[in-house]
């Protein structure tokens, strides 16, 4: 007899795959990937299309067409039951012919929230679940984050010497990591909604915040900028291509009208957040602010001002950090500032996810622990 488990492991194990594709792509919506199976083979597959329709379901079912009927369908999230852009998933499958779904995760989304189960189920569609669960969760924390909690799932990403550094005390700063680990970097950029830097980092490296050297030029991820008086620079690299990729500059309500005009003329978006009561920016509301408008993924980039108040505030949920063989010693740039930790017992703390040798450097992924 064979392994059902197994087989069905397997299947989903594509699935998950081919939904990672769509990450950086789709939001507001999940990244799903899906698998059609008739008498042992592969039917069909599909996944989240960018700008989140067509779903991972209809074009399996496109593929799959007449062997459609009779099939098992993988998905890594639960079946749409509401009908949007796109009619319900759930719908399509049975009206397919479809004999079984096996799905990862239920859909927390209220619209969705085992009506999709429930809809396959009353056409007499065998449901399975719970296959690849925590993997399946893994690949759509960000989206699963924002529906639970209001907000995207943000990512620190480090680049340092390994005394901690991100620049010598003169500023110099390119390149401290490998040219493999900068690759890396871009791969990270391309699977998340936006990145999120302060003013400083902006104003001190004029980014373009862009993803090269992948042959994913296409890819445009939103790029944020926390300027709470909108004193960034308009002739730099950001503020000469905010007409052609996204630009979201994140500021206080006593920002000059004249310079948030301009920024509008420049084709920015403005996303104004108040103040906490110690006068720095609130940026809680920001991160609630960036779910409000859909995002799912932000990669923090920098620089250590906001990487600190990020920590500080328990708004950082996954650390990268990419340690290059090099001490820069005292006088160089610290990579996360001052967070007024004055007990180790009030230091927030990751768990070790993974580590793995990129090039001559050392990439460490943690995450929130608890």
């Amino acid at each position: 007899m064979p392994d059902l488990d197994a087989i069905d492991a397997a299947h989903m194990r594509t699935a998950l795959g081919l939904a990672r594709r769509g990450l950086g792509q789709v939001w507001p919506n999940p990244a799903v990937g899906c698998v059609i199976v008739a008498d042992g083979t592969v039917a069909g597959r599909g996944w989240t299309q960018p700008g989140g329709s067509p779903h991972a379901e209809t074009m399996a079912l496109a593929a799959a067409g007449p062997r459609a009927r009779g099939a098992t369908a993988y998905v890594t999230l639960e079946p749409c039951a509401h009908v949007g852009r796109t009619p319900a998933c759930a719908a399509e499958l049975a009206a397919a012919g479809i004999a079984r779904v096996v799905a990862s995760i239920e859909d927390p989304d209220p619209r969705v929230k085992g009506k999709g189960f429930a809809m396959l189920r009353d056409a007499g569609v065998e449901v399975a679940t719970g296959c690849l669960a925590d993997e399946a969760a893994a690949l759509n924390a960000g989206f699963l984050g924002r529906i639970e909690l209001g907000r995207p799932r943000l990512t620190l990403k480090l680049a340092t010497s390994i005394d901690g550094r991100i620049a010598t005390g003169d500023g110099e700063s390119r390149w401290i990591t490998g040219p493999l680990a900068r690759r890396e970097v871009h791969l990270m950029r391309a699977t998340s909604d936006a990145i999120l830097i302060g003013a400083g980092t902006a104003r001190a490296d004029d980014p373009r915040l862009d993803v090269r050297n992948l042959g994913l030029a296409t890819r445009r991820p939103v790029r944020v900028v926390v300027s709470g008086s909108l004193t960034l620079p308009r002739e730099g690299h950001l503020g000469r291509s905010a007409g052609e990729a996204p630009l979201w500059l994140a500021h206080h309500a006593e920002a000059d009208p004249a310079r948030r005009q301009a920024w509008v003329e420049r084709g920015a978006t403005l996303v104004e957040i108040p103040f906490q009561p110690d006068g720095e920016l609130d940026l809680g509301a920001l991160l609630l602010r960036l779910g409000e408008r859909g995002l799912t993924r932000v990669l923090c980039e920098g620089g250590g001002r906001l990487a600190g108040a990020l920590l500080a505030a328990d708004l950082v949920d996954e650390i990268v950090a990419f340690t290059a063989g090099m001490a820069l010693g005292a006088e160089a740039v610290a990579a996360v500032g001052a967070m007024e930790v004055t007990a180790l017992a009030l230091a927030p703390r990751f768990r070790l996810a993974d580590l793995k040798r990129v090039g001559g450097d050392v990439r460490a992924r943690w995450e929130r622990a608890g």
